[in-house]
């Protein structure tokens, strides 16, 4: 039988639910995502560290546990919240249920309480810390409160270099790709499109990527605070200079326009989903995409002299994308990689790559 299980704001908020997976007390910011499909890609998304994860759509777990469909070989989140735990999936695909595999990842889910009054409290006063627990004696309101997501690229980033080769058999793209947190999918993107993959952990130096002697960088999406990554804005800022083609999604956006000047700052609940409409500020067109971040860019704080931003959200006006105009480079707040989901900006790949045949020119974007 799930034992009991709370969920406590740090605003003084009690939801009762039960729990599944590992039973353990956890302390995280929590976050809402209102994806219908991919909880496995939300899961595998390390975005999510140091982030309770609560999904609005309310079954989650009905196919099962696929390893095939993870974006990375652990879990993002610290913890998962989820109002229907389907506990016998029917999938011919379906490895496990959600239960055993938290279990075996180490992971606290809890299941049973109304995540669309939860919804709604966060999107009323913003993302707010959390603690599970299994017990409401001696709750400590100051350790929920004061908790921050510390470490958050560094945690998730790779260890060591790999390389993973495309599909084409000559003539292959040498693409650097800089992991912060990323999704299996920009590698396979960049694959399926011949390029050759050269994965680096977040803080490599500047002169180890050039000395690869790469066609085009990539920056990855990752989890926490961009501002916290000092070193690696620097690293940017040499990258820059090379002139190599450079492409960044997510907190590989925001890192780029710090390296270049522009401000950041924390969303009042963020965008997490596979439904962001997205405009383009050049042909007036809107993308579904998929998104995954609570810090933004400041479109007011972006140099118009050296800079164009691209996209903005057609929700909130907040900014999606920004074309360099001294170095080759554009960058995105959104997933193009979508997996699952709209796959509406795929084609932002070739256009990287059309920026690479060009010799360095962004004529393209």
């Amino acid at each position: 039988m799930s034992k009991t299980a709370y969920l406590v704001l740090e605003d003084g908020k009690i939801f009762k639910g039960k729990s599944f997976g590992m039973q353990k007390e956890v302390i995280a910011e929590v976050v809402f995502t209102t994806g219908m499909t991919g909880y496995l890609e939300t899961l595998t998304d390390q975005s999510y560290f140091g982030q309770t994860v609560v999904q609005t759509f309310p079954l989650i777990g009905n196919y099962g546990v696929i390893s095939s469909d993870f974006e990375s070989t652990s879990i993002g989140p610290k913890a998962y919240i989820v109002k229907h735990l389907c506990k016998n999936p029917s999938n011919f695909r379906c490895e496990e249920n959600m239960d055993v595999f938290f279990k075996e990842k180490g992971i606290t889910g809890l299941y049973g309480i109304d995540t669309r009054a939860l919804t709604k409290d966060i999107r009323s006063k913003g993302v707010m810390n959390g603690l599970i627990t299994y017990s409401l004696e001696h709750i400590d309101y100051e350790a929920i409160k004061n908790y921050t997501i510390e470490k958050a690229v560094e945690s998730v980033t790779a260890r060591k270099t790999r390389f993973v080769k495309g599909s084409a058999q000559t003539g292959a793209k040498r693409i650097a790709l800089l992991d912060f947190g990323l999704k299996e999918n920009i590698v396979r993107e960049l694959n399926k499109r011949g390029c050759d993959v050269m994965v680096y952990p977040a803080k490599t130096k500047p002169e180890q990527i050039i000395a690869w002697r790469p066609d085009g960088i990539m920056l990855s999406n990752g989890p926490g605070d961009p501002t916290k990554n000092t070193e690696i804005i620097q690293n940017i800022k040499e990258l820059c200079q090379t002139k190599i083609p450079i492409f960044g999604i997510c907190l590989g956006h925001q890192l780029m326009a710090l390296a270049n000047g522009a401000s950041i700052k924390k969303m009042k609940f963020g965008h997490r989903g596979a439904n962001q409409p997205v405009k383009n500020l050049e042909t007036g067109k809107i993308s579904i995409t998929t998104q995954n971040h609570g810090y933004v860019v400041l479109s007011d704080s972006i140099d118009k002299s050296s800079t164009k931003e691209l996209y903005c959200n057609a929700n909130d006006g907040s900014c999606e994308g920004i074309k360099y105009l001294k170095f080759p480079a554009f960058t995105v707040q959104f997933h193009p990689e979508a997996c699952a989901g709209p796959q509406d900006t795929g084609f932002l790949f070739d256009d990287f790559l059309a920026m690479i045949e060009k010799g360095g020119t962004n004529d393209a974007i």
